[in-house]
């Protein structure tokens, strides 16, 4: 296999694959590290002139002290793995702490394991999980570029490497890595596997920060799970979480325009290195006409090691025939040793097991055998071969690699059964082994009692099945299975599902997102738009001018006015008022200019969101302080009155960080907290403010105070401004995020990719509403000009909303929030009586006669 791979390697996990110790005068050693994971990959690294990247397992002197070779008799996997193929992260003890300790085992580890109750959510330690995995992307970019410059100067211009990024210890590391390559013009390709079990999106949800989590694997080209279930719940959390597309039929999924494959990988062992010792390792258990019920795990509260203990008490108490003929041989290897929680539970196994043998202990036999320590692999084989019965109990697992070992070290001979978890992965294949819930205490001791009295036919056909498959999907055949998805291989490339790619959005995809939003029977319920400009009705332009609207989008929105009866427009940006008429040019809309802080709507009612004489002033002095300093190299200013912009999009890359923090500088220099846009920096007014606030007016001052009862909203948008709205919509408005860009966390429902997605949904809508009745003839005029000061009218009264308005309705979930609508007893209510909310007169409170309401603008 190493000898058809296309391309080298750079594998990315928390540990390396050796172990490193001081010896007496403080000089590294190397030793070898068991585990399938690196007997597998690491002659691929070695054979491929890849590297290795990962934490050293102990405090290293220096960032520059060298990793020694390895031995000369070390005859391990890894013992061709040079120095120079290895890439050592190096962190601070009080960073690794709570990085490993504290997020990895405190809170990922119990949450993957759908144990939330032993979770601890730390924002402190969830930091240090952050820039730890910011030191291994560091790295792995080094890495990266030492791999890039060996291709090159060897004429192999257009190979790229992978990067195979490993387990929950690196969630954010890909994300990391793809930044960089993107701004560095850096070629490769990146992978993720997940070697514990991955949550449904209920239990995911519980944390924090798990939108984060999620964009961070999906910086890869594939994610591999053990299973089918993980990748299920992986691509349900990305759905419901990040609005992503996905296809559930190819186990696909769309983000920032990338297709991302996800994949079930079920790991499995080095078979015949098993095989192998299990034949030649001598006998360790000399009882005779005794049999054996062999336990093997790490002593951790996911294995069900109580519960497994437990059951063998009620084996004895319902079986007492089995008393001094049955011995159960429990080895824990020690874990964790200074976590409280697993201090308790081996003090709960070391009373428990005192227990029961004090209970049935006879003079020459104790029931249970136990072991708090490591056993040699040879030690380990001869406890397989010789047990009558395997009980592989987890109450959670990812995989579980001792039910493998346990059938590769087998005796066909006399071979033994094995029991097993449903809730380990291999539960899923291993069909062949008694399948035991372990909660079922009683279930699990018949089970035990009938195991160990399956006659020798039954357990031979058993075991065939069980070696046939094992040996056939060893760690070999997943290294193999996971190279050619990734397109390493040499393979049929109309066959190869690495080239799969998510079908095109589709009129059908918005059935999904917005069926709920239209009853073709309910002529009473409204619809209310909010699209931003700039990015997702228009395409982003290297100058504001350039960006224009696309005729057929311009025309559908035409069309959409003309419902009035059914459908509000309102177009929201960032620009000017005149700017964004004029650019738009529709009438009976409403446009809401500087970030809504400049309101029009379709009778000609304005309003101004007031600002300070202060504020007008300081703006002044900042533009004076930009153009002096920053008005260069491709960067320039632009003047919205209330509002001012700092472009640097068609600064070159080189130039643009320094610049952009000198204007960041200048900004704090004058007050102001710049507000990040596309490739831009924003001034605002400080006010309580924003276009969330703003979306929340304009829905009021249209459709009344009871808005949120009768009206459905769908809010599109792409930049952070738009988040604002998001947020403050949230549970009550469907939201879009449009964007290419790569690693965009939002807040939307949902994304579409660019403005030609936007207008696709615009046709589904007029689609929609053409089903429930003709556009009205007529619909509001609006003037070509902007009204006079003097002329205008001014109908409405509005203070600042409260937090609890905007707050109202909202949910937890990003999924189809839409649903709240069927709940509303009012709307319901009105339904009954046969009333159109349409024709509801809306009754609109006059501002009281006062000299500063004289001198608002409205």
């Amino acid at each position: 296999m190493t000898s058809r791979i296309n391309s080298p390697m750079i594998v990315v996990s928390n540990r390396l694959p050796f172990i490193l110790k001081r010896n007496q005068d403080g000089v590294l050693e190397r030793h070898h590290s068991a585990g399938g994971l690196v007997t597998a990959v690491a002659p691929v690294v070695i054979a491929n002139r890849g590297t290795w990247v990962g934490w050293p397992g102990i405090q290293m002197n220096s960032e520059s002290e060298a990793i020694p070779e390895a031995s000369a008799d070390d005859k391990s996997p890894t013992s061709g793995l040079k120095s120079e193929q290895v890439e050592c992260v190096t962190v601070a003890k009080e960073l690794f702490d709570p990085y490993y300790n504290g997020c990895c085992n405190g809170t990922f580890w119990p949450l993957m394991h759908s144990m939330p109750d032993r979770a601890v959510f730390s924002a402190e330690t969830y930091d240090a999980y952050r820039k730890v995995n910011e030191v291994f992307a560091q790295r792995t970019v080094m890495a990266l570029k030492k791999c890039l410059a060996k291709l090159d100067a060897e004429g192999h211009m257009d190979v790229a490497p992978l990067v195979w990024i490993h387990d929950y210890q690196l969630m954010l590391a890909a994300t990391m890595v793809r930044r960089a390559c993107e701004e560095e013009g850096l070629r490769c390709k990146m992978s993720f596997f997940h070697h514990i079990p991955f949550p449904a999106w209920d239990i995911m949800r519980l944390f924090p920060w798990d939108d984060e989590i999620l964009e961070g694997i999906l910086g890869c080209d594939l994610v591999g799970f053990h299973i089918d279930d993980y990748c299920i719940n992986f691509l349900d959390c990305c759905q419901r979480r990040l609005g992503c597309r996905v296809d559930r039929t190819r186990f696909l999924l769309e983000l920032d325009g990338r297709t991302i494959h996800v994949k079930s990988l079920p790991i499995g062992i080095p078979y015949d290195h098993f095989a192998e010792m299990g034949r030649s390792a001598p006998k360790i258990l000399k009882e005779k006409n005794q049999k054996i019920i062999l336990g093997v795990d790490r002593l951790d509260y996911t294995k069900g090691l109580v519960n497994r203990v437990k059951a063998f008490e009620r084996l004895l108490e319902k079986h007492p025939e089995h008393v001094e003929k049955v011995t159960f041989f429990q080895v824990a290897v020690p874990s964790r040793q200074d976590v409280k929680e697993y201090q308790q539970l081996k003090e709960e196994m070391d009373q428990l097991i005192g227990r029961i043998n004090g209970r049935f202990s006879k003079p020459n036999w104790s029931p249970i055998r136990y072991i708090f320590g490591c056993i040699s692999q040879e030690q380990l084989s001869a406890f397989y071969r010789d047990s009558a019965v395997a009980i592989v109990t987890p109450l959670r697992d990812g995989m579980n690699l001792v039910a493998k070992e346990f059938v590769a070290c087998q005796d066909l001979s006399d071979p033994g059964v094995l029991m097993l978890s449903p809730f380990a992965g291999a539960g899923g294949t291993m069909q062949e082994a008694l399948i035991v819930n372990p909660y079922e205490l009683d279930d699990v001791a018949e089970k035990m009692h009938r195991a160990l009295e399956m006659p020798f036919d039954e357990r031979l056909l058993r075991m065939k099945h069980l070696q046939r498959r094992e040996k056939l999907n060893d760690v070999n055949f997943w290294v193999s299975s996971f190279l050619q998805a990734m397109g390493m291989l040499p393979c049929d490339l109309n066959n190869n599902a690495h080239n799969a790619k998510m079908d095109p959005l589709s009129l059908e995809d918005f059935d999904y997102y917005l069926s709920d939003y239209f009853d073709e029977g309910n002529t009473s319920s409204k619809l209310s738009l909010i699209l931003d400009y700039d990015g997702t009705l228009a395409h982003l332009a290297q100058k504001p001018e350039l960006a224009v609207l696309p005729s057929e989008t311009k025309d559908i929105l035409r069309r959409l006015a003309f419902y009035q009866k059914d459908v509000s427009i309102c177009i929201i940006s960032g620009r000017g008022l005149d700017d964004l008429r004029d650019l738009v040019g529709l009438e009976g809309i409403t446009y809401a200019a500087s970030h809504g802080l400049d309101i029009l709507s379709p009778d000609g009612t304005r309003f101004i969101h007031p600002v300070t004489k202060e504020h007008e002033q300081k703006m002044k002095d900042l533009f004076t302080a930009l153009e002096a300093e920053v008005n260069r190299d491709g960067a320039w200013i632009e003047n919205k009155g209330n509002l001012l912009t700092f472009h640097y999009r068609e600064t070159p890359q080189h130039l643009r960080n320094d610049l952009v923090q000198r204007a960041v500088d200048i900004f704090l220099q004058n007050g102001f907290q710049p507000q990040k846009a596309p490739m831009a920096l924003e001034a605002r007014p400080e006010v309580k403010w924003d276009r969330g606030r703003a979306s929340i007016h304009i829905l009021r001052t249209t459709y009344g105070v009871d808005w949120s009862e009768r009206v459905r909203v769908i809010y599109a948008g792409d930049d952070p401004s738009d988040e604002e709205a998001m947020q403050a919509l949230s549970g009550i408005a469907c939201t879009f995020k449009v964007s290419s860009m790569p690693s965009t966390r939002t807040s939307a429902n949902y994304r579409l990719r660019s403005p030609k997605e936007v207008h696709l949904m615009l046709e589904w809508i007029e689609k929609r509403l053409s089903l429930r009745r003709s556009p009205t003839p007529t619909s509001p005029k609006l003037s070509k000009s902007p009204p006079s000061m003097g002329s205008m009218t001014h109908s409405f009264s509005f203070e600042d909303t409260s937090d609890d308005e905007i707050r109202r309705i909202r949910t937890n979930s990003r999924g189809r929030t839409q649903n709240i609508f069927r709940t509303r007893k009012s709307s319901s209510m009105l339904n009954k009586m046969g009333t159109s909310i349409s024709q509801c007169p809306i009754e609109v409170e006059e501002p009281p006669s006062s000299p500063e309401n004289q001198n608002r603008v409205l």
